[in-house]
């Protein structure tokens, strides 16, 4: 399989190949481009603007363009948190970055002009989370004392040719020799090869919408990527059994639905949790509503 890949901020168009995990694709998308691979703060398909929708999960599509951005400025701001949620969706790239996937309106950050979604939080108080997985930035950030002003040290992607359209795709078919139902995608997983697989359902997309909802009203900061890369303690999610993923837009909420439809009860369920995704303590009340929300009667 051959992908198509340019710099969000302008490039000509490079060629990758041979890669099994989202590490080695930014490796390869460095390679070609002659830059550290360091410099890729999130990848987008099909788009060059900072477009949160279009976010390079775990799965990429077998035609879909990939578009890398990379470190632009660096900036810093201060906050005060006079409320428990600062209204971030954080989530990462599965290489070391967590940025700033939305702001929710009205909320602490959103009255903050300088902070965009896209932003690559690179320190909090001057102490790095580079190499910090997105839960583990959420946590800190949930942490931090109200009424006490804290300083956020943030990179924003390279812009440039913004009132460009969006290029075109080539016309040579990414999946070369390969026939392909439109729905297939390239699921790049933590360790082992990368598979093909189907799409999910539209059942399946909404109860995992229904499920990053949960996740939202539990932890106060919406984080609809928890665990793509792997969980806590270095483990991973458990895998989905029936052999397809869901959506690659809420990876960890799939996750969590797959987990669910796999249980035989809410007891399991809980012990799944508890096994999966044990520092968040998810209570009795949250298991229960995630168990509902798959369709378990």
């Amino acid at each position: 399989l051959v992908f198509h890949t340019q710099l969000a901020h302008g490039s000509p168009t490079g060629r990758i190949e041979g890669f099994t995990n989202v590490r080695e694709l930014y490796a390869k998308i460095a390679e070609v481009f002659g830059i550290s691979p360091t410099e890729i703060l999130f990848c987008t398909l099909n788009t060059h603007k900072v477009d949160m929708q279009k976010l390079l999960g775990g799965q990429i599509g077998l035609e879909d363009f990939i578009f890398a951005h990379v470190r632009g400025e660096t900036k810093e701001v201060e906050v005060t948190k006079t409320e428990d949620a600062l209204g971030l969706t954080i989530t990462d790239n599965g290489a070391g970055y967590a940025f700033i996937k939305r702001i929710k309106e009205g909320s602490i950050i959103n009255r903050l002009e300088t902070v965009c979604v896209g932003d690559s939080i690179e320190a909090i108080n001057d102490q790095t989370i580079v190499g910090c997985r997105h839960y583990e930035v959420a946590r800190m950030l949930r942490e931090l004392p109200r009424a006490q002003p804290f300083t956020l040290r943030l990179v924003q992607p390279k812009k440039a040719f913004d009132m460009i359209g969006q290029r075109t795709r080539s016309a040579k078919c990414s999946a070369e020799g390969r026939v392909a139902s439109g729905k297939e995608t390239l699921r790049l997983r933590a360790t082992g090869a990368a598979t093909f697989e189907e799409g999910p359902s539209a059942t399946e997309e909404v109860a995992a919408r229904r499920v990053d909802d949960l996740l939202e009203s539990y932890m106060g900061i919406r984080d609809g990527e928890l665990g793509e890369h792997g969980g806590t303690r270095g483990r991973p999610w458990a895998p989905a059994k029936r052999g397809r993923p869901l959506s690659a837009a809420l990876p960890a909420a799939a996750s969590m639905v797959e987990t669910a439809r796999g249980a035989g009860s809410a007891a399991a369920l809980a012990s799944a949790l508890a096994a999966l995704l044990g520092d968040f303590a998810f209570p009795e009340e949250f298991v229960a509503q995630l168990w509902a929300a798959v369709g378990h009667e």
